[in-house]
């Protein structure tokens, strides 16, 4: 997965801009990637994204404008990202109770050794017994721990050899365990979860901020032209001397390789009619097909006016 830089972080004014349609895709890409285990701990699974988001938000907040402080940040959150066959997650310790939060903890130390991903088990018919089990342990971050007490946050990360990435990818459905003695408990994860992390494990992550292209909008914003359920078309305006209108599907991290060939006929579809209404009224358009899937998850159409 690749590594954040500074490049990839939108100056202030820019990311206010688009902070709403931005936040709301970040959501929407952590719901799968946030798990429950037990009443009191969720694991978080970090990626290129989320991590950026927090940059994005840090900045925000504390008005960061300087590159070398960005630079600190970057290098900071670089740490979480995942690397080839392994996942990164945030662990929240959770108690609502303020009295019980010291107690709850000290009954918890030693559970970084008690954190694991199992992939690869499949239940006997007759036996009921589970076999070709593995376990993938949680590896800490070691600056955070200490012998006699434990935080409330620990970032993490599994590392997978490439069988058991195998197993996490197709096997049956990989679980959450924590097997600490004064918290035991276990989660099946869903179907949208495997799914979400196995793109880490291969490297990929989805684009839901480009960088690149909102640079380009910051004398103006950009408006929706047209949209359905699956494919939107924005128009960058003021649009200037010529016109800049961007054809995506509205599920900003679709990559080429996951979407479905009914999505793809009305995403060209439109980009075809949006082109020849350019055309028409420029003398001819400029047409950009961004197929950088594979490595950011990008799929869209650019079209300008020639000339």
């Amino acid at each position: 997965m690749k590594r954040l830089r500074v490049d990839d972080i939108l100056d202030i004014d820019s990311y206010e801009r688009v902070r709403g349609d931005y936040r709301a895709r970040v959501l929407a890409h952590k719901k799968d990637r946030r798990v429950s285990v037990g009443p009191q701990v969720t694991l978080v699974f970090e990626d290129r994204e989320t991590l950026r988001y927090q940059i994005q938000e840090m900045a925000r907040v504390e008005r960061t404008t300087r590159p070398d402080k960005i630079q600190i940040e970057v290098d900071v959150y670089n740490e979480l990202v995942p690397g080839p066959n392994e996942l990164s997650a945030t662990l929240f310790i959770e108690i609502p109770d303020l009295k019980e939060i010291r107690p709850a903890l000290d009954r918890l130390i030693g559970i970084d050794e008690h954190v694991a991903i199992l992939v690869g088990s499949s239940q006997g018919e007759e036996s009921g017994e589970k076999s070709g089990e593995q376990r993938v342990p949680a590896l800490f971050d070691d600056r955070q721990m200490e012998e006699d007490r434990i935080s409330a946050v620990h970032y993490l990360r599994f590392t997978l050899t490439p069988d058991q990435a195998s197993a996490f990818r197709e096997g049956p459905a990989p679980r959450l365990c924590i097997d600490h003695s004064s918290y035991s408990h276990e989660v099946e994860l869903s179907d949208a979860t495997r799914k979400s992390l196995a793109a880490d494990l291969a490297g990929h992550t989805p684009v839901l901020l480009d960088p690149e292209s909102l640079r380009q909008s910051r004398t103006g914003t950009w408006d929706v032209l047209l949209e359905t359920a699956t494919v939107r078309a924005l128009r960058l305006s003021p649009a200037g001397a010529r016109a800049h209108i961007v054809v995506e599907p509205v599920d900003a991290g679709l990559s080429l390789e996951k979407a479905d060939p009914a999505l793809l006929a009305e995403l060209f579809a439109v980009a075809q009619q949006i082109a020849r209404d350019v055309g028409g009224r420029a003398g001819g358009a400029r047409v950009r097909l961004d197929l950088s899937a594979q490595e950011t998850g990008v799929l869209r159409f650019e079209i300008t006016a020639a000339g």
